[in-house]
């Protein structure tokens, strides 16, 4: 994989807005290296409306919808939706429950840890040649760090010390048979300290002792790497998991909930999976600007390879750091499939209550959607049209790069947002309309609902 180190209308949303991002950044810079876990948060509530019940647990429908059709969620009860949202706690888990589920994750990911620095205990701490001076304090803020978490471990009372012994026996007997690659674990490792060092440490998260908390970061990856050799690391894995550490600022927090993210996405970082959505972005701008997507085929121009970063890091560097965020969560909360999941159980009651004829339309194929465009690409889909008359002058790859790192930090969300639904309309409108017109002259009587016929293409993979 190459390098990456080159990149109906909806309101706006309140959340995000500058001053809250401001002051959330300057407690940040105060804070100091992130914590081993957030033992505080599995009591916290949200308030979002008719989101979380008197008991703790969560209606997932309504925080999606919430995230989508609002822009995402107020920096203040980010964390606490994006553990549930990225699945680190079941939705259905409840105020009590969360505490105890918490140690458990706890005393497993610090057993998995565990286990890869005792089978590569040369690989427990960062090499550095002395030049980097950021990170040679990093290391002195995290061992710090270590010191304290060990203190606090010899200071936790009887009772919690037993409690914690049977989980981790529990651990131990999950992990015994797990064995590593060595040779696969010391690449994928040697690539991690590379790139960490790269990540944006100009994010206030990383200033000051908060730059420990790139060693935080390392740990997480090379865990994940030990313990999914099927995925392992790739380029870019440091950028996302970064995401994820800032705004839940906790180590074992952001690996499960990293760890779960992954278990979708991680063909994304796959070369054929990476290439196949590629060739999807290719096919809709094929639909939405002909023009456009013939001048971007010409030769000397691959054909969109210059939006792989965009796709396979939701377009972190193209916005601005908290509409960055913004945008991850909208494009994580799946809001439309849950519609879809939604009409068609709608229509599935209908035709059983006997108010739509089932013949030849239960579950009808709808050859002229493609079910693969998922809303990811129409946003990429709207960068590419509102720019395309910088494209146009484009003739050659090393173009197509300038132009795209142009970009970093200058889109408005809003308006990518409101194109990108702009498109997402036009396109089912124009495609179901073909259908109808194609399979419903000779079957009057069987013409389907519009939003019916949407779920073809809103189902999200």
């Amino acid at each position: 994989m190459e390098d990456l180190e080159d990149g109906s209308p909806r309101r706006p949303a309140a959340a995000g807005t500058r001053s809250e991002d401001s002051h959330r950044s300057d407690v940040r810079s105060r804070r100091r290296v992130t914590a081993v876990s957030s033992p505080a948060v599995p009591a916290a509530r949200l308030t979002l409306p008719g989101v979380m019940d008197a008991e703790g647990r969560i209606d997932e429908s309504r925080l999606r919808m919430h995230i989508f059709k609002n822009g995402g969620v107020s920096p203040s009860e980010r964390a606490l939706v994006w553990r549930f949202l990225f699945g680190m706690y079941p939705c259905s888990s409840t105020t009590l429950e969360r505490p105890l589920l918490l140690e458990q994750l706890v005393v497993r990911y610090l057993m998995m840890k565990r286990k890869w620095q005792q089978f590569l205990p040369s690989s427990v701490r960062i090499h550095l040649n002395g030049t980097d001076a950021e990170l040679v304090a990093a290391v002195r803020f995290f061992e710090q760090r270590q010191a304290e978490v060990q203190q606090q471990t010899q200071d936790q009372s009887e009772e919690v010390r037993e409690r914690l012994a049977f989980l981790e026996l529990q651990a131990q007997i999950l992990f015994e048979r797990f064995t590593f690659d060595q040779e696969e674990l010391r690449e994928a490792i040697r690539i991690i300290d590379k790139d960490v060092p790269r990540t944006n440490r100009d994010l206030n998260y990383y200033q000051g002792e908060g730059s420990g908390n790139l060693l935080v970061l390392r740990d997480i990856l090379i865990t994940y790497a030990a313990f999914h050799p099927e995925v392992s690391y790739a380029q870019g894995m440091n950028d996302l998991c970064s995401r994820f550490l800032e705004v839940l600022d906790s180590e074992v927090d952001t690996f499960w909930s990293f760890s779960c993210f992954m278990e979708k996405f991680s063909k994304d970082f796959r070369a054929d999976g990476l290439h196949r959505k590629i060739e999807l972005e290719a096919a809709l701008l094929k639909e939405l600007d002909p023009q456009l997507c013939a001048h971007l085929a010409t030769d000397g121009m691959e054909s969109l390879t210059f939006c792989h970063r965009w796709l396979l890091l939701g377009f972190q560097r193209e916005f601005e750091h908290s509409d960055a965020l913004r945008l991850f969560e909208i494009l994580s909360c799946d809001h439309l499939e849950l519609i879809s999941q939604q009409v068609s159980r709608a229509h599935y009651k209908e035709r059983l209550a006997g108010k739509v004829d089932t013949e030849d339309s239960s579950d009808s194929e709808l050859p002229s959607i493609n079910t693969d465009f998922t809303f990811e690409l129409f946003i990429c889909a709207a960068i590419l049209i509102e720019n395309r008359d910088a494209l146009l002058q484009c003739s050659d790859d090393v173009q197509l790069i300038q132009f795209a790192s142009s970009l970093q930090r200058t889109l408005d969300l809003n308006s990518i947002l409101k194109n990108a639904e702009h498109h997402l309309y036009n396109y089912c409108k124009r495609r179901i309309s073909d259908y109808v017109n194609e399979h419903c002259i000779t079957h009057k009587s069987k013409g389907e609902d519009f939003l019916y016929q949407l779920r073809g293409l809103l189902v999200l993979k």
